[in-house]
């Protein structure tokens, strides 16, 4: 009979693992998806590589640039919504100047 403490000899347990699982089975092969190291790139122009299911991603903000790592505010204008913000509040400012 296989020893747990055989198997894994720092374990505490010396369970008897036939007895208890009936056999170890491997791990089911080709099931994965494949696993690289993909190289990150960041608006901003800082790389940095992680481990991911895909060779390569393209981020907006990193750590490198985020407000709350820098210390600094900025605004990330999306589709030109800090534009249109700006604008709405100009044509209110000169409705209000008419009253």
């Amino acid at each position: 009979m296989e020893k747990l403490s055989k198997i894994f000899p720092y374990s505490p347990f010396p369970i008897d693992i036939k007895a208890k699982y009936g056999s170890i089975k491997a791990m089911k092969k080709d099931i994965h998806p494949k696993y690289y190291q993909a190289k990150v790139t960041c608006a901003c122009g800082n790389t940095f590589t992680v481990g991911s299911t895909m060779p390569e991603i393209k981020v907006e903000v990193c750590a490198k640039c985020h407000s709350f790592f820098t210390g600094q505010e900025k605004l990330v204008d999306t589709a030109g919504r800090v534009e249109r913000f700006k604008k709405m509040v100009a044509k209110q400012a000169q409705l209000n100047k008419k009253k």
